[in-house]
């Protein structure tokens, strides 16, 4: 049994020690913190200045929004200035998405509080529990899009850049490029012509010395 847990804790640890266990992980730390900065805001616009279900989500959304994109360029290391095209749009996209399922969310937990008759902090409650639920069922998604698509590792076009066309791995045979195929085609008919015609004549050559020998011992001795 010990032995079982032993093995178990390790894969989890090397789980969690690979690329993608470390991007998960620093992922659920801005999800904690941008959540964290989503529900006070929508206990203040809930609770202190008693907006309505679409306000209130839109604000709580996009306070919690920037601070995900900053921490997220963390959680995958991005740094210097981002890249608008690949992650600033993306992103706002994504989030857009995000802000549908968490506006309906929001309504909801509004309508669902008047049928069940809070008031007060029962009402506030509630509205920021179903906004977690929300949360927690986005948070998945948001992680594989962020980690396969948004923040996606480009090492193989930069590997390939670095390298060059020509480079190849140690001990491969570097395979001829089309253009160069009819000019190693002839290179390799002409060597064999060449050995072909030394095979010749080193043969002929063989026979006409078996020739001269055979004369000399046909020639009566004086």
């Amino acid at each position: 049994m010990a032995l079982a847990d032993n093995r178990l804790h390790s894969a989890l640890w090397g789980k969690l020690r690979s690329k993608v266990g470390v991007r998960f992980t620093r992922f659920v730390v801005v999800a904690a913190v941008s959540l964290t900065v989503t529900e006070i805001a929508l206990t203040l616009c809930n609770g202190v200045f008693h907006m309505t279900s679409t306000p209130a989500a839109l604000v709580s959304w996009f306070c919690g929004a920037v601070v995900s994109y900053v921490l997220s360029r963390w959680a995958w290391e991005r740094k210097g200035k981002p890249d608008v095209l690949r992650e600033t749009v993306p992103f706002w996209v994504i989030s857009a998405a995000v802000i549908v399922i968490l506006t309906l969310a929001t309504k909801f937990a509004y309508h669902s509080a008047s049928w069940l008759g809070l008031t007060g902090v029962k009402h506030v409650l509630w509205v920021d529990f179903i906004w977690l639920l929300a949360n927690c069922f986005t948070f998945l998604l948001r992680f594989l899009i962020f980690h396969y698509v948004l923040f996606a590792e480009r090492t193989t076009a930069a590997r390939a850049a670095a390298t060059g066309p020509d480079s190849v791995p140690p001990g491969t045979r570097k395979a001829p490029s089309p253009a160069a195929a009819p000019h190693t085609a002839a290179r390799t008919a002409t060597a064999e012509a060449e050995a072909a015609a030394g095979t010749a004549k080193s043969a002929e050559t063989a026979k006409s010395a078996a020739k001269a020998d055979g004369a000399k011992q046909a020639t009566p001795a004086d």
